[in-house]
């Protein structure tokens, strides 16, 4: 029925759209900026009352990330962990999540299309966009506006592409031990028509052993205005991953030893293929703005889980069909009213397979069977409605009132016999780790309200307040993929209510926000020490972000942010047969920031020096196990020769610290890490022929 009405509407889009038209510092540069996933149209960051921030077109170019990483980990808010190869766990106003359902956390999306599913999320999913090309990256820190719905709880990034037209670009790179680069944009504007072709080629060994990574993106942007005034904006992305993966190395300390390049799980790999076509369609309709949106995704991804006993592979694909709908329009008050829907479904699967029998203690080969584990099939639809109000009421405050009704379904579908047994309905001699559930529908209904006001002191100055709600639905892993004697995953959804305070401001070479926020997240799915999953968890999540920018003189200007909070579980229950209620939440550093130095000598040069600092952090639950946290030094310098000619030279961690980029814990292996590269340097090249 839903894909009956996803069709229907993706035709009616189309046919309304052929009826006939019934600095980087300072205040200017700041008014200057657009952002896109607070109303899902481009609207001024100065207009926005959203703890939002945007890293520009300017600033990517300047970094030319390896991975996504390096860029956001600038913006207050955001500590990214990256793991091996283009992996990575996120942290936006939240320790570092892991986990099934950790990625469910937050929304990641490209041109405001999430890239994968609500119920079906990774962790590693950032992966999945075309950063490299990207013209800016925007991220919300904490739940997203009305007009995002299930995952986008501590906060969304959205990495926006560039626009169709003219452009004719080439770029090669050389890093260390083999790494390659080559990036591309082509593209041409015929008038009424535009076009343009983004093209993204990654190789590299990998500094730990068997650790390769190679990575193509193709992306195809298109614009075409018709006649009758109507906008149509889209194209397409795919993304082809295969990686070699490195897994933890283990021992207190090890990322300082002689291990550090070492790999641990040679036989590990990653491969993942996906993709996403969507066109935008605006048209005006007496006084509405209606901007429409029907997509189609499909994700396919095979990865060895090395760090399970017994190393089973997972196979997970989906395919979705969605489509945004909004109506915008200006009320005789003055007042901007927005109403709209989302639709989306999607049909996935997951299959978890065991090539080889299990090794380790007696108990671990008697109750994980060599086989396969999981076959199931799922069909997720989504539903939301939305309403956003914003009005400004000349006295110099504003208000912004939002509220999101939404609704997932899951039917499930299991392919093997249910139940603790092997794939054969044998029961394994302790009982089988691995239980499946009998076939079963669920649906999660949440209601996600915000509030938002704003003031203007004065010309430079703004006060803002926020009150809202975020929520996820758990994910398809949470509620199927169940283990020991759990049959069935009884859980609600995750809620976040989260309140904060703003100051911003800008002047004429200098820029600033502060903010204090104060979150508390119920209903939080937590895995037992009996492998359970349970609604069992209640964290509280308060900090302090701080931002700047300052030109000191026309050629030398400094940025940076800084970050102080403090993540604490506020329930009781053990973990490693302590209490836990109290503690800090493991992997969230308490302070960690971000300092640049830019210095532009002559206009064709511009360099910068960035300290990057993660303070220490506790590795588990207990804290009794702790990381010490780590001082990056990265350097960047860009020469353009001329016009069309520019050269880079790049030098990442350039004082060659020993460092970890995640450390953990467990009760099994103790301390492990994954372990930060050496100084490594990257020249490249840039032609602009066009």
């Amino acid at each position: 029925m839903i894909r009956k009405l996803l069709v229907t509407s993706i035709a009616a889009a189309t046919a309304l759209a052929a009826v006939p038209t019934l600095a980087q510092n300072g205040q200017q540069a700041i008014e200057e900026i657009q952002v896109t996933s607070t109303l899902r149209k481009s609207a001024g960051l100065a207009d926005v009352n959203a703890a939002v921030s945007v890293i520009g077109e300017q600033e990517l170019d300047l970094i030319k990330l390896t991975h996504l990483q390096e860029a956001l980990n600038r913006l207050p808010g955001v500590s990214i962990h990256r793991n091996n190869g283009q992996e990575s766990l996120l942290a936006i106003r939240s320790p570092v999540l892991t986990g099934a359902g950790a990625c469910g956390s937050f929304l990641v999306a490209e041109n405001g299309i999430p890239v994968r599913s609500s119920g079906f999320c990774n962790v590693n999913e950032m992966f999945d966009t075309h950063s490299e090309n990207a013209s800016s990256v925007e991220v919300v820190r904490g739940p997203g506006s009305a007009f995002w719905g299930s995952n986008a709880v501590h906060g969304l990034i959205n990495v926006v592409l560039p626009k169709a037209g003219d452009a004719g670009e080439i770029r090669l790179e050389q890093g260390p031990r083999g790494s390659q680069r080559l990036r591309g944009s082509f593209g041409h504007d015929y008038g009424n028509f535009k076009q343009l072709l983004l093209v993204n080629g990654t190789s590299e060994e990998g500094y730990r052993d068997d650790s390769g990574v190679d990575q193509q993106k193709v992306s195809w942007l298109y614009n075409y205005t018709m006649q009758n005034g109507a906008n149509l904006d889209g194209g397409f992305t795919m993304i082809n991953l295969n990686q070699e993966t490195a897994g933890y190395i283990n021992g207190t300390d090890a990322f300082e030893g002689s291990v550090r390049d070492t790999n641990p799980n040679p036989e590990a790999f990653r491969d993942s293929v996906n993709g996403r076509a969507w066109t935008t369609i605006t048209q005006q309709v007496a006084d509405w703005e209606i901007v429409m949106t029907p997509y189609l995704r499909e994700v396919n991804m095979t990865f060895m889980q090395h760090f399970l006993p017994g190393q089973p592979i997972e196979d997970t694909e989906h395919r979705s069909i969605g489509f945004q709908f909004a109506a915008y329009k200006d009320l005789d008050n003055g007042a901007n009213l927005a109403i709209g829907f989302d639709i989306e479904d999607t049909d996935g699967s997951l299959k978890q397979f065991q090539p080889n029998p299990t090794s380790g203690s007696f108990f671990l080969r008697n109750s994980i069977p060599q086989g396969k584990h999981y076959d199931f099939d799922i069909d997720i639809r989504q539903y939301a409605g939305f309403v956003n109000y914003e009005q400004d009421f000349g006295n110099g405050w504003d208000i912004s009132l939002g509220l999101r009704l939404e609704k997932m379904e899951y039917i499930y579908n299991n392919n093997m016999i249910d139940g603790r047994t092997n794939e054969f309905g044998v029961a394994c001699r302790f009982g089988c780790r691995y239980n499946r559930p009998a076939d079963r529908d669920d649906s999660f209904t949440n209601v996600s309200p915000k509030l938002g006001l704003s003031y203007a002191l004065n010309d430079n100055h703004d006060l803002q307040l926020r009150v809202q709600r975020g929520f996820r639905a758990p994910q398809a892993t949470e509620l199927y993929r169940l283990q020991n004697s759990q049959t069935v995953a009884d859980l609600d959804s995750v809620e976040l209510d989260s309140y904060e305070i703003a100051f911003k401001g800008a002047g004429e070479n200098w820029n600033y926000s502060a903010s204090w926020y104060f979150m508390d997240k119920e209903n939080e799915i937590f895995t037992n020490s009996a492998r359970e999953n349970l609604n069992d968890s209640h964290t509280s999540h308060r900090g302090i972000e701080f931002a700047m920018g300052l030109d000191i003189t026309d050629t030398l200007s400094v940025q940076g942010v800084f970050n102080l909070a403090k993540h604490t579980y506020e329930n009781s229950q053990l973990s490693g047969g302590v209490d836990i209620n109290g503690n800090d939440v493991d992997a969230a550093p308490n302070t960690f920031g971000n300092l640049r130095l830019q210095w532009r000598p002559i206009s064709s040069v511009t360099t910068e020096l960035e300290l990057v600092n993660m303070g220490d952090y506790y590795t588990n639950p207990e804290n009794t196990a702790s990381y010490e946290g780590h001082d990056i030094l990265n350097w960047r310098t860009q020469y353009a020769f001329n016009d069309d000619l520019t050269f880079h030279l790049n030098v990442l961690n350039a004082t060659d610290e020993e460092y970890a980029e995640r450390a953990d814990w467990t009760t099994f292996n103790g301390d492990r890490y994954f372990p930060g590269e050496p100084v490594r340097a990257f020249f490249g090249v840039t032609w602009k022929y066009k």
